[in-house]
């Protein structure tokens, strides 16, 4: 299972040349067998950005939203289990979307792609992949 960090999915929307070929590729195996997901934690963060103008999406944020389900990408929901191990993470920054966001990858066994310094750099998520290669 491959689980998409917020800017990636943002990435792969706008066809963002930051997003590296060997990511591309993954992502579009993992899109073929049904098992390319993101966080509901990553919808939250594009509306707050969106709201803020910090970022612009094509169209009404619920209609895209379900356009990318139709579209194959599956929604991983925030339960007790990911809350409890978010907030339980040792050594790891303090963002708690970014913490939300890892434990939900933890919590399902999915290699997160993400080009997140931080959670790149942090020991306690052995399947990540950085996006930008």
């Amino acid at each position: 299972m491959i689980m998409l960090d917020t800017h990636v999915l943002v990435w792969l929307d706008e066809g963002s040349f930051r997003l590296g070929p060997e990511s591309r590729s993954l992502i579009d195996q993992a899109l073929a067998c049904g098992r390319l997901t993101v966080s509901a934690v990553s919808f939250w963060e594009i509306a707050m950005l969106v709201e803020k103008k910090r970022l612009e999406i094509r169209m009404n944020l619920q209609s895209w939203r379900i356009e990318l389900l139709e579209n194959g990408l599956n929604e991983i929901g925030l339960n007790g289990f990911i809350a409890i191990r978010a907030g339980a993470l040792t050594s790891f920054h303090g963002d708690p979307a970014d913490r939300m966001i890892v434990s939900s990858a933890l919590e399902n066994s999915a290699t997160l792609v993400t080009a997140d310094e931080k959670i790149l750099a942090w020991s306690g998520l052995a399947a990540k992949h950085d996006a930008c290669t």
